[in-house]
């Protein structure tokens, strides 16, 4: 009896979004924010010495800003592959054929980050997800 039950309630299709929920709220800026993060991070790595409390050590510090970096890296992976699979279509690739590259290197770029203490790495992700984000809001015009 359990078992039949369990099959009837047993759901026949599993759907996936960012939020859990079709919501259709899409914004570059999530990722861009994280990216932001990343290259703070960044920057403060390089300047340990000075950003660290004084109850810290410099090598406790650089460990932190090393594990929080490589979160931070790989949500802004996560927000862009979410724009990428659930936002643009075809007819948005069509438009702008660039598309597909910008997202390849600026997720590649985002994979760069997490192995980077480079604020000028950094800045590329930011410039990538820039060019992202023009797009986005001119297709959000039309």
């Amino acid at each position: 009896m359990l078992e039949a039950l369990t099959a009837l309630l047993r759901p026949t299709r599993v759907v996936h979004a960012h939020c859990d929920l079709p919501c259709g709220v899409y914004d570059p800026a999530q990722a861009r924010i994280e990216a932001e993060s990343v290259q703070k991070i960044q920057e403060k790595f390089n300047d340990a010495e000075k950003q660290k409390k004084p109850s810290e050590t410099v090598e406790d510090f650089k460990s932190r800003c090393l594990i929080i970096k490589e979160e931070r890296a790989n949500l802004v992976k996560e927000h862009l592959w979410v724009l990428w699979t659930d936002y643009f279509k075809p007819e948005h690739v069509d438009t702008y054929p660039q598309l597909h590259e910008v997202f390849w290197n600026a997720t590649k770029e985002a994979g760069n980050a997490k192995k980077s203490t480079d604020p000028a790495q950094g800045q590329k992700l930011l410039d990538l997800i820039g060019v992202i984000d023009k797009v986005f809001w001119e297709t959000k015009k039309s």
